[in-house]
């Protein structure tokens, strides 16, 4: 009897474990989009424009903005350097508050802010699948990390 119930405590701290884990990292990949999705989210109020990349460094590309309403003179802001963004491209930005970064706006920018969470729901998946043999859960997940990460690198 006693190997029994021993038995089921390891199982029941697997399994909380597993959970445990699988939340780390969902909870991880969310704030991690959430950084910049929040920008393009909630942009009333937030100043838009235009960014024309002049030049791009390792990180971060920098050309002129040119705001949508009247706004304070900024010559340039800097964007996030990633595979879409090349020189001589306009790209619709939202500037994050008291700042001269930009966030692309968009359904390509607003994908690419929550590409952090969609590589969250493949790692999950694994676990979910592997380490609380809930399969189906982790097909949903990984299904809808996959699709977030195709959609993201098509809308780029």
């Amino acid at each position: 009897m006693k190997r029994n119930s021993s038995g089921r405590i390891l199982t029941h701290a697997r399994k909380a474990s597993m959970a445990l884990v699988a939340l780390l990292l969902l909870v991880a990949g969310f704030w991690s989009s959430w950084g910049n999705a929040q920008h393009i989210l909630l942009s009333k109020g937030r100043e838009h424009g235009t960014l024309t990349v002049a030049r791009c460094d390792d990180t971060v590309c920098t050309g002129p903005y040119v705001p949508k309403d009247p706004a304070p003179e900024r010559e340039r802001v800097t964007i996030e350097r990633s595979v879409a963004v090349k020189k001589g491209v306009t790209l619709a930005v939202v500037l994050k508050p008291g700042t001269r970064e930009a966030v692309r706006t968009g359904p390509a920018g607003g994908l690419h802010a929550w590409l952090p969470l969609g590589g969250a729901l493949l790692l999950a998946a694994l676990v979910i699948g592997g380490g609380l043999r809930l399969t189906r859960v982790a097909w949903v997940s990984a299904s809808a990390g996959g699709a977030l990460l195709v959609a993201s690198f098509l809308a780029l």
